[in-house]
């Protein structure tokens, strides 16, 4: 079954503010959604509800495919813990079974390149060293569909240009890409659809 996400009239609220009201949409197979609006008009809402982090109080929501969320890298990540043992916490969090993730350990270290750091608590890292190993988990996924709040960045310049290229990559091979940007020149550069919210409604939906 070709991949799909279809929304029709979903709403959220959380104490009693309505974050957003009636959204919609349809995207299948090749769509490269970007969604737009100034900040608090509901972008980061309905990509927490297309990842399963938000229920909405009415609509209905169809998603076939497996979903990756690039919402937060460091979701599962402990400061305590090496970094090693952050491969598998964030592996499970993103819902990779113990035998997925340690199949993906040697490429997720090499990718990193952290060294004999890799056995050390995440809090000795520096902060480019804590970014390297969050987006290298975050990316060794495969999925049929990616959700992403701004495009992500790899941190420190001597590590970004080979990160950028892997997360092209994997977008690449997505078959939905659905990202909230201000950035217009990798919203023409990346999308075929725009959706513009405002105050959490939907003002605006059409192909690019």
């Amino acid at each position: 079954m070709a991949p799909v996400l279809h929304l029709k009239d979903i709403s959220v609220a959380f104490g009693g503010t309505r974050l957003l009201d009636g959204a919609e949409l349809s995207v299948g197979e090749g769509d490269r959604l970007c969604l737009v609006g100034r900040n608090g008009s509901g972008k980061s809402t309905l990509l927490r509800v297309l990842s399963g982090a938000y229920e909405p109080i009415s609509g209905s929501l169809e998603i076939d495919g497996r979903v990756a969320s690039m919402l937060n890298v460091w979701l599962g990540m402990n400061s305590d813990a090496t970094g090693y043992e952050n491969i598998f916490m964030r592996g499970t969090i993103m819902g990779l079974r113990p035998k997925q993730i340690a199949a993906m350990v040697d490429d997720i270290c090499e990718f990193a390149d952290l060294g004999d750091y890799i056995y050390m608590p995440l809090r000795t890292y520096s902060s480019g060293m804590q970014m390297r190993l969050a987006f290298s988990v975050s990316t060794s996924v495969s999925a049929d569909i990616i959700l992403m709040d701004e495009w992500l960045s790899a941190g420190d310049a001597n590590f970004s240009e080979k990160a950028q290229h892997r997360l092209q990559r994997m977008l690449d091979n997505a078959k939905i890409f659905v990202v909230a940007s201000h950035d217009e020149n990798l919203i023409h550069r990346t999308c075929n659809k725009l959706m513009r919210l405002e105050h959490g409604n939907m003002v605006d939906y059409r192909a690019l």
